[in-house]
């Protein structure tokens, strides 16, 4: 895990050239914890240069919640795949606007200096935790969260990190990657060995960055 981490510092153009001013066993707590609604950490600020602490009324659970109950619950694991895309965005929404990141718009390049802009490495440590809090309130029936993963970047070669699941029925896993749309959009969510290829959504405003 400590590996993993580190190895994830450095990557997806952190918004100021390798800005690694958070300490790795700050990052390393992060990804570790055991979330609660009424306390969670998220990342903010570039590879996760700020921490700050989080916590959701009952209302803006409910929010989440609502995704799910909404639709009777998923049906089946690709059902619930695009539920959790759904909320994720909605997690996003909310968190956004107690850790003024509202304003983080899709990928980091020309973002940089962009008020509240997120890079990779903090949607994917959010995405995880948000991904958790699902799990662990009962919204999950067919997935658990995986560790994060990494590749390299469709025309850099630099690393990109995402959020995964993996599937309880086949074990297939995969990536949940908030990173290509502005914050409060639903998640991307596609295989994981697609997502490695290099995938990235077509209508993605990152393709004309």
């Amino acid at each position: 895990m400590r590996r993993l981490l580190f190895n994830l510092l450095p990557s997806c153009f952190l918004i100021f050239s390798l800005q690694v001013n958070a300490a790795l066993s700050d990052i390393t707590r992060i990804y570790q914890q055991v979330p609660a609604l009424g306390s969670f950490d998220v990342c903010t600020g570039g590879g996760c240069a700020e921490v700050q602490q989080v916590s959701l009324t009952e209302d803006e659970w409910y929010s989440v919640s609502s995704v799910f109950l909404n639709a009777g619950n998923a049906s089946d694991a690709e059902q619930e795949r695009s539920l959790i895309a759904q909320a994720i965005g909605i997690f996003e929404g909310i968190v956004g606007s107690k850790t003024s990141t509202a304003t983080d718009l899709a990928g980091t390049f020309g973002n940089s200096e962009y008020p509240g802009q997120l890079d990779c490495n903090d949607e994917a440590i959010n995405s995880t935790t948000y991904i958790r809090l699902m799990r662990q309130n009962g919204l999950l029936r067919f997935h658990d969260v995986d560790d994060m993963r990494t590749r390299n970047f469709f025309f850099t070669g630099w690393p990109h990190s995402t959020a995964v699941i993996k599937e309880l029925a086949t074990g297939e896993r995969y990536a949940v990657d908030s990173w290509f749309y502005d914050n409060g959009f639903p998640a991307t969510i596609v295989p994981f060995n697609v997502w490695k290829s290099g995938y990235i959504p077509e209508d993605s405003p990152v393709l004309s960055k």
